[in-house]
């Protein structure tokens, strides 16, 4: 048995073939255009592989609710000509298959849960640190959804005394985690990508608080077992120890935890399934969708 996995993202949609045993058989990657192109594409790589069932993790905001007459719709999205975009009912209309939706980021999470870093745990956090900023949280096997879905990038945080654009990037909000913290807003901030700063660079010290704050908000909040940390920002892989640390520094004492205090390097990790959290995580949507 076949299942299509699908990584939606805004810049491209990674299309991926998995069996039941949570294998990838095979991938292809397309730009992504307007939605009717695109759709119409995916639907069509799709339908010539025969798959049983299709799991999606895209970009958001998305309607999450299932009992919505918009559920699996793209909404206020950036990316303007994803606006009210019907892409689940697009595509399970089209390819006749069961089909489950969720974000990009839950989907992550969920694969790292079951298969990834946190596997045997009761809960865990994901975050994905790159041109955005997004949170996935799975609480003893199920995906957390509310009102909506989990918008952790938008939090706000206590902008650093040192930071030389203390209010960020983001259109939307001064002062959030994703407008200073994400990909864009190191650029911005230093005039050069992260991938050109060494890493004795200010950027880093700086991203690293920022990134802790995030960490300890987590903690405080929804209390996970474990915290993972992806996404293009965190190839840094020095970043981690320099996270760690601000997160023991910054508590001050309190959450007297042994994961703070003597597990902290198994605590706040990277993900377990390396950069192919998306594509798991969206086959195990696919097989929850043919399970129903």
């Amino acid at each position: 048995m076949l299942f299509g996995a699908l990584e939606a993202g805004g810049t491209k949609m990674v299309l991926s073939i998995g069996n039941e045993k949570n294998e990838i058989l095979e991938r292809a990657s397309i730009p992504t255009r307007g939605p009717e192109e695109t759709i119409r594409e995916m639907n069509e790589w799709f339908a010539a592989r025969g798959i049983s069932a299709l799991g999606i993790g895209t970009f958001g905001p998305v309607e999450l609710s299932e009992g919505s007459p918009k559920y699996g719709w793209i909404t206020t999205t950036p990316k303007l000509e994803w606006i009210d975009t019907p892409l689940l009912p697009a595509m399970r209309g089209a390819l006749g298959v069961p089909a489950l939706i969720d974000t990009d980021v839950n989907a992550a999470a969920l694969a790292e849960y079951e298969l990834g870093a946190a596997r045997g745990l009761r809960s865990c956090f994901y975050v994905t640190v790159g041109t955005g900023v997004g949170a996935g949280l799975v609480v003893e096997g199920n995906l957390v959804h509310g009102m909506m879905h989990p918008e952790f990038g938008h939090v706000l945080l206590r902008q650093e005394e040192d930071d030389p654009t203390p209010d960020g990037f983001c259109p939307y909000h001064k002062g959030c985690l994703e407008g200073l913290a994400n990909g864009p807003a190191i650029e911005k901030r230093w005039g050069r990508s992260a991938k050109e700063l060494p890493e004795d660079h200010p950027a880093w010290d700086l991203e690293a608080r920022y990134l802790a704050q995030m960490c300890i908000a987590a903690i405080c909040t929804v209390s996970p077992e474990k915290i993972i940390l992806g996404g293009g920002v965190m190839q840094q892989k020095h970043l981690f120890p320099r996270i760690r640390a601000a997160v023991r520094e910054r508590r001050n004492g309190y959450i007297a935890t042994p994961q703070i205090l003597e597990e902290i390097d198994n605590y706040i990790v990277e993900p377990g399934l390396g950069t192919a959290s998306g594509a798991m995580g969206a086959l195990l949507l696919a097989r929850r969708a043919m399970q129903r």
